[in-house]
């Protein structure tokens, strides 16, 4: 089995001395799973940067053996980004919850899409908002809409609109943006908790259920924030 594609690097381990298995998320092929020889070698390795857009090449004997990829660089992303720890961290998160919450060999082109929409988001003033509601969407392109607006209760105090959760034991107050959506400047504190809370969501409904652990890669990217 043989076929090109375009792909998003999502994951790369050391598979022996001059190769690496790769994760690679693919336009027409789903998430797909494969060795790259030669991929220590300095030339190659350049390219495997983890969210890097790349053409691949790939072959299998069969279905039951893992396959091996050629690949070329389409187009660099991460390395921009090398010097701003937020959004590098905000990339490896991203690519993380791909990972881990898609499935081998199924196609799915709106997640390629969203994977696009990510590096658009980055380019944008409220990326950090931008990246919660991106996560919300991931999921619910997998199935797991979380659809937290029918999980408050509206409330006035102070002549002030604000969301409680309905169902918590101990009532947690929802940033607003998350319900109305339309809030530009929110304060780092705030997207922090709604970072927060939809990580919480995301342990209760996605991940816990499916017998995951939250990636550590989403925590250290709300660390870096802090």
């Amino acid at each position: 089995m043989t076929w090109d594609d375009l792909g998003y690097l999502l994951s790369k381990n050391k598979y022996n001395e001059n190769s690496v298995i790769a994760e690679i998320y693919t336009k027409d092929h789903g998430k797909v799973s494969g060795i790259i020889f030669g991929g220590t070698s300095k030339k190659i390795k350049n390219y495997l940067q983890i969210g890097n857009n790349i053409h691949v090449n790939f072959n299998s004997k069969s279905e039951n053996r893992i396959g091996s990829f050629k690949i070329e660089i389409k187009e660099v992303l991460s390395p921009y980004y090398f010097d701003n720890q937020y959004k590098l961290s905000c990339i490896f998160s991203a690519m993380h919850l791909v990972k881990i919450l898609t499935a081998e060999a199924q196609i799915n082109k709106p997640v390629y899409d969203l994977i696009e929409d990510f590096y658009i988001l980055l380019k944008k003033e409220n990326w950090i908002k931008d990246y919660i509601f991106w996560e919300l969407n991931l999921c619910k392109i997998l199935g797991y809409d979380l659809q937290i607006e029918n999980l408050v209760d509206k409330k006035v105090v102070n002549n002030q609109t604000i969301y409680v959760s309905k169902s918590s034991k101990t009532k947690k107050i929802i940033p607003n943006f998350l319900i109305d959506k339309n809030h530009e400047n929110v304060k780092l504190e705030i997207l922090l908790d709604g970072l927060n809370l939809v990580g919480d969501y995301l342990d209760k409904s996605v991940f816990k259920p499916n017998n995951l652990r939250q990636p550590t890669s989403r925590v250290n990217f709300i660390n870096t924030l802090k």
